[in-house]
């Protein structure tokens, strides 16, 4: 444990060192805060894994408007406009914001932004880095910002557990190793990132298993739209896990979807490949269990030329034995990203006092039921500085606790696969009334419990529920047994832990209230 932690007691914390988590502390320089991740910065973040980019409207032919207007089409009719508006609109501010901390985005022989053209985009506007290192050359300036801001105190290898509740949020559990203590703060942000390790295929890191969603459940905090679960079409099928990831940006350059067969089944659909993600995902998961293999062919789009534009694609599959210049690539879906999260306003606030959230943590609107490529990347350096913003106009009493933590749980690797195994089965790109009622029973007993598996269960219980409450497919979800969208579902719907864990009970007829590990400040 740091060594100097009852020193910290009082700042605002940050849980989480990806992009959104580290932007936020940026701007709140000079203001003295901490950042708790449990992972050395620049690992364990999705952030640095980011191929594609960040999409911003900057180029001459470009404005907010177009890019809103394919946000929203994307969307699937659950975009919240204004909030879409307000960061579509920061774009080319916050593409200033991070060439000034050092970002080497790629440029053309002019010196103007070299912009790619992704899925569902109307125009070239993603940024991107090193062909398909955006993300990692994004995070090495963000990072090398950090490391020289005095007031920002990083705490590596530190775990967050829980929130130390009382009238609002009063501190964190955190642990290192074994041993649990206490940060008191009335000042809280969630930058924990995203859930994809909840299932078995994933393109995320496998400690992305919705911590700050569980945290926030936990307690009380309303969490919202959280069936819709992007699966990105293609994953590099070749027995990694997590699964290395094939860009958008190859598709957006003209490689195309093919069977075993030579067979481009997504020819004669719209725009084919460039349609949105669920809609490519859905295509491929119909074609693979109609007993097909699914390939990525970059042969006539490319040629050659695939290293020096994809180096990071082409060396995962060399590792598995494949050469994607003469071969076509392997790929399957696999879980990418969650729109929903923890319900916010445009200011990050949640519904608990001293309680912020930004990036893939909280749930904006801006992504609605399908996130349009890249802009994830742009929401969270987004809505890191906004939190900040607020924050930085708050005044942080130093605050003092009597909590005595419980030990921090014992490793549950059986209950973390068995909550991974219920979620692909029962609740992946196509999901229906009896698969959500299985993977409610055999998640219920696990989130019920004391285990490190009780977190991830509880997130996936909360999501298998929200799933069974919409009765429409739209946007990342699709319910076979109600295959149309329903108008009158047209909205974002918030959800609680108790709320869940009701539905859970009638649904299966099981009864369980976790135990309880919320403590207050006064316990």
């Amino acid at each position: 444990m740091h060594p100097d932690l009852t020193l910290l007691a009082g700042r605002p914390i940050i849980i989480g060192a990806g992009l959104a988590g580290l932007m936020a502390a940026l701007e709140l320089a000079p203001r003295p805060v901490i950042v708790v991740t449990k992972a050395p910065l620049g690992e364990g973040c999705a952030s640095a894994w980011s191929q594609g980019g960040l999409a911003a409207a900057i180029a001459a032919d470009d404005s907010p408007e177009l890019h809103l207007a394919d946000t929203l089409a994307a969307g699937d009719g659950l975009c919240d406009e204004a909030a879409a508006r307000r960061i579509i609109e920061a774009g080319p501010e916050i593409v200033d914001r991070l060439v000034g901390l050092g970002v080497q985005f790629g440029r053309n022989e002019a010196g103007a932004f070299k912009l790619k053209l992704e899925a569902a985009h109307c125009r070239r506007r993603v940024l991107n880095a090193g062909g398909d290192g955006t993300g990692a050359e994004i995070m090495r300036a963000v990072i090398e910002a950090v490391r020289r801001t005095p007031s920002i105190t990083v705490l590596e290898g530190v775990a967050a557990l829980d929130l130390v509740m009382g009238d609002g949020v009063e501190g964190v559990v955190v642990a290192s190793g074994s041993q649990t203590s206490v940060l008191p703060s009335r000042a809280v942000v969630l930058a924990t990132g995203g859930l994809g390790g909840l299932w078995l295929h994933t393109t995320n890191p496998a400690g992305a298993l919705g911590q700050g969603l569980a945290m926030a459940a936990r307690a009380g905090a309303e969490l919202v739209d959280l069936e819709f679960v992007q699966f990105h079409p293609t994953a590099l099928d070749v027995g990694r896990d997590p699964m290395p990831l094939a860009s958008e940006a190859i598709r957006g350059d003209g490689a195309v979807l093919i069977d075993e067969t030579g067979t481009r089944f997504m020819a004669g659909q719209g725009r084919a490949e460039l349609e949105p993600r669920d809609v490519v995902s859905r295509a491929v998961w119909q074609r693979l269990g109609e007993g097909h293999r699914v390939f990525l062919d970059t042969r006539a789009a490319f040629g050659a030329d695939l290293p020096k534009r994809f180096p990071g694609i082409v060396a995962a599959c060399r590792a598995a034995g494949i050469d994607p210049v003469t071969a076509p690539m392997p790929i399957r879906p696999a879980t990418h990203y969650h729109m929903g999260g923890i319900a916010v306003d445009a200011r990050g606030r949640t519904s608990l006092a001293g309680l912020w959230a930004c990036g893939e943590a909280a749930s904006t609107g801006l992504h609605g039921a399908n996130r349009l490529a890249s802009n994830s990347m742009l929401e969270a350096a987004v809505t890191g500085v906004a939190v900040a913003r607020d924050l930085a106009g708050r005044s942080v009493a130093r605050v003092g606790s009597t909590l005595r933590p419980r030990p921090a749980p014992a490793p549950d690797a059986a209950g973390l696969l068995a909550v991974r195994s219920a979620m692909s089965a029962h609740v992946g790109v196509l999901r229906d009334r009896a698969g959500l009622a299985q993977a409610l029973a055999a998640l219920m007993p696990i989130a019920t419990g004391q285990s490190a598996a009780a977190g991830p269960a509880m997130v996936g219980l909360m999501i298998a529920a929200a799933a069974w409450r919409r009765t429409e497919s739209r946007g990342g979800h699709t319910r076979t047994d109600f295959p149309a969208r329903d108008p009158a579902l047209a909205q974002r719907r918030p959800l609680t832990l108790a709320e869940a864990l009701a539905l859970a009970e009638a649904i299966t007829g099981r009864s369980g209230q976790p135990r309880n590990r919320i403590a207050s400040a006064g316990d």
